[in-house]
């Protein structure tokens, strides 16, 4: 009782001072709650007034309180995590588990912390995102997403699901019947890509259900977010329409793009025809009916397909069209655009081409996402993108394959170094923009820390520190290990991809997962070890485990190539008995990181089925959505795809049922070849295997979506098992 009155003559503090939003204190109130129930009595929470326009949070004691005071909810959140972090020692990721066992009474704060943000934007989201993590979340997750990024400063999300529903209703307001939409639609797993242009129709239909289900999911998001004080990225016209436009619409200009990684090219509006701003205007107004605006719009047109034409003077009118389109829709629009197709299309995209488009665009009513800062930073290419304001981003992950990696060195310098050039044009942010949120939480926290306070830091420390609050207390073996994490991994940028999640080829020469190794697997293999000489102290922690079977998954991902090469040895030296010995070893890797993987719920298969089917209404949709989900992370399109095992990942259930079972099939191969003394036809194995896993994609079989077994048993069994063979 004593806790709910305190609560409530909190409120009417907060809700007098959050100007413009009185549920925005209540909200701040709300998250301190789901994430410390028992300590949220201890907290007080304030306004203050931004600095010079930009955020501000401040931390201080008074009496038994702990004082959060913010510019606006997300600096309140903020405040709250950088406490928890610096005087708790304490962490908090997405997925990647908590460690919140924190002080009672909680600490005080000697002197107030104030802290202003450089940065009026604090991003977060790429469209790919919302297909290789996103593409089955309910609200659950969502929430959880949410509280996260205010928690690490995002201001600024990206928030384009349920836009199916926008379409539908624009589409009927045109004409088009609801078979021209489903044949434009794509399914529940490749949404993003439908979005973006790349793709019309594969993997549909999409349910009227579906479509209902995320627009209102879509208002929920919206609501939370906008409610911390966010201003989210919705989505703008790009100029992809339905191509049964063209039939309504016979006297248009339409343009048909090129094909995107093998599949069909899809329909755009000619940008100086008088019905793309038309179609860009009802787009605008339909989806701020259904789910108001905040005036930035997201529009990536030719985000990796090029235009029909090179011409600096169509460009121009491409930049003029979107915008216009935009702005009569919303008058106070801003576009919000990758810059990557600066990065990826250099060819086409030359300072010519490039000022045309971007030139085309109003001052400051463009914003530039600039994805790959941390290793190819479109702003050193393009001039600080001729002048427009622009964000400085970490991609981080690829696919959302599984992968130990991130350039922390490069994220250290490169922020607080693009801050203070001379050449930084019109800097206006930071954020994230992976493919996938990946699983490693030490990059977030890296980069939120900096998104606050960009400065030259001592990484080795730091990363002592994020392993002390990662495990609620300091411990030498895990710092240690930390500090090889550091000088390995977490050296450079781009994952490493893993032989075991290539189609198996006889050499290992894999598209999506090459053998590239930017490190000594010496100093990671003793990594791993240090992390097992703190299993005494930490063994208990959950944080620890997960860093534990992530580890250890790692290392032998990487000693996977090695076995793979005895296996390619022995077949190349025509030797049965060496070939079976090798592959006999190969194999058994397979089974035992399928044990260690199930011991974590973030690494199972069967979570991410279970969390696909939950969305279906009858069998029909079970089956469907199921085959969405196990083809993204395999084929990613049809038999023939060329993005087979672009989304590939170590999970439990995947790696025995489908990377196991395919090599499996490959040695069998190569054992005839040798017993018929025949050259192997790797392009009919090819043919085969390929069928092979369509067929895998249309099984029905459940996976456990629960954990099985110790983790950090399974690791030292691993460790007892591997360590001496590898370290030979």
């Amino acid at each position: 009782m004593k806790t709910r009155i305190w609560l409530c003559t909190l409120l009417f503090p907060i809700t007098a001072c959050f100007p413009g939003n009185a549920s925005t204190g209540d909200h701040a109130v709300e998250l301190v709650k789901r994430l410390l129930p028992e300590h949220a009595a201890a907290f007080q929470i304030e306004q203050l007034p931004q600095e010079k326009d930009q955020d501000v949070f401040e931390i201080e004691s008074a009496g038994d309180k702990v004082v959060l005071r913010g510019s606006n909810a997300v600096a309140v959140a903020s405040a709250l995590n950088q406490y928890l972090k610096d005087y708790c020692n304490a962490s908090i990721s997405v997925f990647w588990g908590d460690q919140l066992t924190l002080p009672n009474p909680l600490p005080a704060v000697p002197q107030k912390v104030r802290i202003v943000s450089p940065f009026k934007y604090r991003y977060c989201f790429n469209y790919c995102c919302f297909s290789y993590s996103m593409a089955w979340w309910d609200w659950p997750e969502w929430e959880r997403a949410i509280d996260w990024m205010a928690l690490n400063g995002i201001n600024m999300p990206l928030a384009v699901t349920g836009q199916e529903s926008v379409w539908q209703e624009v589409g009927h307001q045109l004409g088009l019947a609801d078979a021209d939409l489903q044949n434009f639609f794509v399914g529940p797993a490749y949404l993003p890509f439908g979005w973006m242009g790349c793709i019309d129709n594969w993997a549909g239909p999409l349910s009227d259900s579906w479509i209902q289900r995320h627009a209102e999911l879509e208002k929920k998001i919206l609501a939370r977010e906008r409610a911390l004080g966010m201003t989210p990225v919705l989505q703008g016209f790009t100029g992809h329409v339905p191509a049964a436009l063209k039939q309504k619409f016979p006297d248009a200009a339409f343009q048909q793009l090129p094909s995107w990684c093998g599949f069909p090219g899809t329909v755009f509006l000619d940008p100086a025809d008088p019905l793309f701003e038309r179609v860009g205007k009802l787009f605008v107004e339909e989806q701020t009916r259904q789910f108001g605006t905040d005036h930035l719009y997201a529009s990536d047109t030719f985000i990796e397909m090029s235009p029909p034409s090179n011409d600096p003077a169509f460009l121009e009118r491409m930049g003029k069209a979107v915008y216009s389109a935009m702005k009569a829709g919303d008058p106070e629009a801003i576009w919000v655009m990758q810059g990557w197709l600066f990065v990826n299309n250099p060819n086409f995209w030359k300072p010519p081409q490039a000022k045309a488009l971007l030139g085309a665009v109003p001052e400051d009513r463009l914003i530039m996402l600039d994805l790959f800062c941390e290793s190819q930073p479109a702003w050193k290419i393009t001039e600080s993108f001729y002048g427009k304001p622009w964000i400085w981003c970490i991609i981080q992950s690829f696919g959302n394959q599984v992968s130990l990696h991130s350039g922390l060195p490069q994220i250290a310098e490169g922020l607080p170094s693009a801050l203070q050039s001379a050449d930084r044009g019109k800097l206006r942010g930071a954020g994230y923009i992976m493919e996938g949120l990946g699983q490693n939480p030490v990059v977030y926290d890296l980069m939120s820390e900096l998104m606050w306070n960009p400065r030259t830091l001592d990484l080795k420390e730091w990363i002592a520190g994020y392993a002390a609050r990662r495990y609620g207390r300091a411990d030498e073996h895990a710092a240690a290990a930390w500090r090889n994490l550091l000088e390995t991994v977490y050296r450079t940028p781009g994952q490493t991809g893993a032989v075991i999640c290539g189609r198996p080829p006889l050499l290992a020469s894999f598209s999506w997962n090459n053998a590239e190794r930017p490190y000594d697997p010496e100093k990671l293999v003793e990594a791993w070890k240090q992390l097992l000489d703190a299993k005494e102290a930490l063994g208990e922690t959950d944080t620890y485990r997960y860093d534990l079977v992530h580890s250890t998954r790692q290392v032998l991902s990487n000693y996977a190539f090695t076995l793979h090469g005895e296996v390619v040895a022995a077949y190349q030296a025509k030797d049965p008995a060496k070939l079976t010995d090798a592959a006999n070893r190969f194999l058994a890797l397979f089974d035992d990181m399928d044990e260690l993987l199930a011991t974590r719920c973030e690494f199972l298969l069967g979570v991410w089925l279970d969390h696909a089917m939950r969305w279906a209404d009858n069998d029909e949709e079970r089956a469907h959505y199921s085959w969405n989900a196990r083809n993204q992370i395999t084929l990613w399109g049809p038999q023939d795809s060329i993005l087979h095992d672009y989304a590939s990942k170590q999970w439990a259930g995947l790696i025995k049922d489908f990377y196991r079972a395919r090599w499996a099939q490959f040695i069998d191969r190569l054992k005839a070849s040798l017993a018929e003394n025949k050259p192997l036809d790797e392009k009919a194995f090819e043919q085969d295997i390929s069928a092979w896993e369509n067929k895998w994609t249309r099984e029905m079989k459940n996976y456990p979506a629960g954990p099985q077994g110790d983790a950090a048993e399974v690791a030292q069994r691993l460790f007892e098992k591997y360590f001496p063979v590898i370290n030979k």
